[in-house]
């Protein structure tokens, strides 16, 4: 009789694809612009919720395909108190409308209707419905922090900011 020696449960995985480094640090390059950035991401955040926040920040990064973006803040959502199911079916939200409140899920449209401009437009329908949960200082204050994270999903993605460093509350 002879004995497998190899244990396939603790065997090493397989390699993980090597870390990119990102294309530019633009933030060591142009830091007043940077600095402006994280002023306006204050400025905009004032008077939302925000796991509602983060779960903007979330989807718009999910569309704009920023990995570094997702990898923050899902972590920030987490941080906050925010779910795993929730956050895994924001993906999915359509599909999983039962998760989220009527205003995160007006909330949520809003944010896919601006972030994918190239669609078109802003539909009345999505607009009225956000404006139906939100009073106007707020709407106003979620638009801004839907075009900020977006703005913010840009410069991720155009220099292939890498993800997974990030810990919460880091850029508090």
């Amino acid at each position: 009789m002879t004995t497998n020696t190899t244990d396939t449960t603790t065997a090493a995985p397989d390699a993980f694809a090597p870390e990119e480094p990102a294309r530019l640090e633009w933030a060591k390059h142009a830091p007043e612009v940077y600095k402006a950035m994280l002023r306006l991401e204050k400025a905009a955040g004032q008077g939302l919720d925000l796991k509602l926040r983060e779960l903007v920040k979330i989807r718009a990064s999910q569309l704009n395909h920023c990995a570094f973006c997702l990898d923050m803040h899902t972590k920030d959502a987490l941080a906050a108190g925010e779910s795993v199911e929730r956050i895994v079916q924001l993906a999915a939200w359509e599909e999983s409308r039962h998760f989220y409140t009527e205003k995160e899920l007006a909330a949520i449209e809003l944010t896919e209707a601006v972030t994918v401009l190239t669609d078109g437009f802003v539909p009345d329908e999505v607009y009225e419905k956000a404006a139906r949960f939100f009073d106007e200082p707020e709407l106003a204050q979620l638009i801004a922090a839907i075009t900020v994270i977006n703005a913010w999903n840009r410069f991720g993605v155009t220099c292939r900011l890498t993800p997974g460093h990030y810990t919460p509350g880091q850029h508090a």
